[in-house]
């Protein structure tokens, strides 16, 4: 599953048009991620670099708080013990698949 903080609606039709095999939860407000301390605030010339391209995040968020989750993933096992993470608060650098998947195999 995907956690994200995009609104139902936009999820379900990622989806659909993705092809998606898995469910993509709502976090509210960034409720979740920012239990995990991976929730940030994006600065004003972020927020007008965003806008300017048409990104408006309380859209797609549905809160106008204009916060973000870094790009995360964690494999939990069957008994909720984390086997693996992977945090960058880049979000230009994400983990690859594979690696991912390889973990989830090993298990």
């Amino acid at each position: 599953m995907a956690v994200s903080p995009q609104m139902p609606d936009i999820n379900l039709k990622l989806i659909q048009e993705k092809g998606y095999g898995f469910d993509i939860l709502f976090d509210a407000e960034n409720s979740y991620t920012d239990q995990l301390n991976l929730k940030f605030v994006l600065p004003p010339q972020l927020k007008k670099i965003y806008a300017g391209g048409g990104i408006e995040l309380p859209k797609f968020s549905g809160d106008d708080s204009w916060s973000l989750p870094m790009p995360a993933r964690f494999v939990i096992d069957t008994s909720g013990v984390v086997r693996y993470s992977e945090v960058n608060p880049d979000y230009t650098r994400r983990p690859e698949p594979a690696e991912t998947l390889a973990v989830m195999k090993s298990l």
